[in-house]
């Protein structure tokens, strides 16, 4: 069984909470996630733990180069990124970006202690 097939398991025996249900959304979504030094990490969503580390897998890490804004890009595979660090994250929608506030968690902590973690 592989990692992300265990995880969306766990997910099915996590009591149904509208928390959860928003968490389930954006599993295997592409994810642009922008970190307090300003890479950005494009990569799809596969889980989170306890303290709302965001897992990505299939990631590319992008860092602006110089002054004329130029990304310089490399894939980095699957990362765990603290969501201490994370400054913007937004998920690629049908249609238009859907931003995720920095400020409110996708999932409360008190959901979270409830559920089997990805």
């Amino acid at each position: 069984m592989s990692l992300l097939d265990a995880q969306s398991a766990a997910l099915c025996t996590a009591p149904e909470t509208p928390a959860i249900a928003h968490l389930k959304h954006f599993t295997h979504r592409t994810l642009r996630i922008t970190v307090s030094d300003g890479r950005v990490f494009l990569g799809q969503f596969a889980g989170t733990d306890k303290p709302l580390n965001l897992l990505l897998v299939n990631t590319e890490e992008y860092r602006v180069q110089g002054d004329d804004g130029q990304y310089d890009g490399r894939f980095v595979g699957q990362v765990m990124i603290p969501w201490r660090i994370v400054t913007k994250a937004e998920a690629q929608g049908r249609g238009e970006p859907v931003a995720i506030a920095r400020g409110q968690p996708v999932v409360s902590r008190a959901a979270m202690d409830n559920t089997m973690y990805l």
